[in-house]
């Protein structure tokens, strides 16, 4: 082998000697410092708990208006990026979880009643049909970012007596579609097709798959560390 041929093979182990360290660096020095989780609710919050062990809660301040044009899967996904998006600039360095539920009733968008009279006006419209509960996620990494939406069908039969006597508890009145599935209002409900956890609010089998995909080892015991 001549100088050149000995030059180039020592050139090459150089190259793969630095690209080995700056993927070392990426994955191993560059430790993110802790997971976010950009919502207010409590019921995502103790949804989390059950795939990571430690992580920290901020209450997004965005405009939650629906951007026109869009879909309800288009929308939901919208919402929950301006959450993301808005967590990701305070909080550098970290995993950002953002999520955002709409209840659909044909090409309707349901939001939070405005009063007793507001969620026997929707729950009377989502008696005997069925409906979709939709829950976009939005999950970085302070480099990428992955995008999802979560479809549930769920159908709801009761009776009058029954409507009334649930809307007396107050329950409705800040849930959106003017039910919770995880508490009262899930005696109204007669069966699903999906996930039950995107009713809660969070879809966890797509979000542990996301998490995965993207390198970090999930459920309580592991705590929050990322795959090697």
């Amino acid at each position: 082998m001549g100088l050149a041929g000995a030059f180039w093979i020592s050139f090459a182990s150089c190259i793969r000697l630095s690209y080995n360290h700056l993927i070392y660096w990426i994955f191993e020095e560059k430790k993110l410092e802790k997971v976010v989780l950009a919502s207010a609710s409590p019921r995502r919050r103790e949804l989390l708990k059950r795939v990571i062990s430690s992580f920290v809660c901020m209450a997004p301040v965005v405009d939650e208006t629906p951007k026109a044009g869009l879909g309800p899967e288009e929308q939901v996904v919208c919402l929950a990026s301006r959450k993301g998006e808005w967590a990701a600039e305070r909080q550098k360095n970290s995993w950002i979880i953002a999520a955002d539920t709409l209840v659909v009733l044909g090409d309707k968008l349901l939001g939070k009643p405005k009063d007793p009279e507001d969620a026997a006006r929707m729950l009377s419209a989502l008696n005997g049909r069925w409906h979709e509960v939709m829950t976009g996620l939005w999950v970085s990494d302070g480099q990428r970012v992955r995008t999802f939406c979560e479809i549930t069908r769920v159908h709801m039969a009761f009776d009058e007596w029954e409507m009334q006597g649930y809307i007396a508890t107050g329950e409705p009145l800040d849930k959106a579609g003017g039910y919770g599935i995880q508490q009262q209002g899930g005696l109204l409900v007669d069966r699903i097709d999906g996930d039950y956890y995107n009713v809660v609010g969070l879809p966890l089998y797509r979000l542990r798959h996301i998490l995965k995909d993207m390198g970090m080892k999930v459920f309580p015991e592991s705590g929050f560390e990322t795959c090697p």
